[in-house]
């Protein structure tokens, strides 16, 4: 489908496509728009910390779901259903972006503009069972952006999406420069 829609990309840019479409970000959020957390069963734990609404277990879910219709339905049915799944997501224009792969995104950034290594500080809290993580994304040396998340990737998602953003961020002097420029 993503070569039918998009002749014109290269294959190393199908291929981040295909990946953002099967995240576990891009599975959670169909399984949130067809309505899919009430439906789970959980233990009582899981649901105290509200399981049904975790992007892994709506995208574990989902991928059951997608399994059980290739069971049952055969493959033909079962690719049809998960096409129709992730339509939705492909007219997304922001789709395939930092969004999808914030820490990607910041290393690939951090690379083209020389600004040295990626990497990050984590930090739990909490008991077990609500373990709250918090990260901080170093990028040559210093502190850009601090994220807080349920696991460890997600609060490193968090850091690097707004290290992203601090650094695509006009400084002072590239407004006063096209101030100037106007």
């Amino acid at each position: 489908m993503l070569y039918r829609r998009f002749p014109e990309l290269d294959e190393g840019d199908l291929a981040k496509r295909r990946a953002s479409l099967v995240s576990t970000l891009a599975l959670a959020e169909i399984a949130r728009g067809i309505g899919l957390g009430p439906y789970i069963r959980l233990g009582r734990g899981e649901e105290l910390t509200g399981g049904s609404d975790k992007a892994s277990i709506l995208a574990d879910t989902l991928e059951a779901i997608i399994g059980a219709a290739f069971l049952s339905a055969g493959p033909e049915v079962a690719r049809d259903f998960v096409l129709r799944l992730v339509e939705t997501l492909m007219d997304d224009p922001d789709r395939f972006g930092i969004q999808m792969d914030p820490k990607t995104a910041l290393q690939e950034l951090a690379v083209a503009e020389g600004l040295g290594e990626v990497s990050y500080r984590i930090a739990a809290a909490g008991p077990d069972h609500a373990r709250v993580f918090t990260a901080e994304a170093i990028v040559g040396g210093a502190v850009l952006g601090d994220g807080v998340g349920t696991s460890k990737k997600a609060a490193e998602s968090a850091a690097a999406l707004e290290a992203v953003a601090a650094l695509r961020a006009p400084t002072a002097a590239d407004e006063d420069a096209g101030a100037r420029r106007a």
